[in-house]
């Protein structure tokens, strides 16, 4: 769902926005730890990447990482979007009996 949000929100997404997207999305909240545990996983799988950009005025001087997803990322998102598919094939029926 993070690498989702990430192209959701654009090539040029920061943390914060991430987030937003996600609880706006799923309609939840979403814990800080395990938000930023999920973008080191994924950076380290090499399905994003981030660059630190300038900060804006107002904030405490450290540089925000604004995140893409990578090539394997996208990869990575057509392949689960694939098995989902397969998955929900032929449950129309099921679905309508239920």
């Amino acid at each position: 769902m993070v690498l989702l949000a990430i192209l959701q929100r654009g090539e040029d997404a920061n943390a914060l926005e991430i987030r937003r997207e996600l609880e706006e999305s799923a309609n939840r909240k979403v814990a800080k730890g395990a938000f930023y545990t999920t973008l080191n996983r994924l950076e380290r799988k090499k399905y994003l990447s981030w660059t630190a950009r300038t900060v804006v005025e107002g904030r405490s001087g450290l540089p925000q990482r604004h995140f893409k997803v990578t090539p394997q990322g996208v990869a990575e998102l057509q392949k689960s979007r694939d098995a989902l598919q397969n998955l929900w094939q032929g449950l129309d029926e099921v679905w309508e009996a239920r």
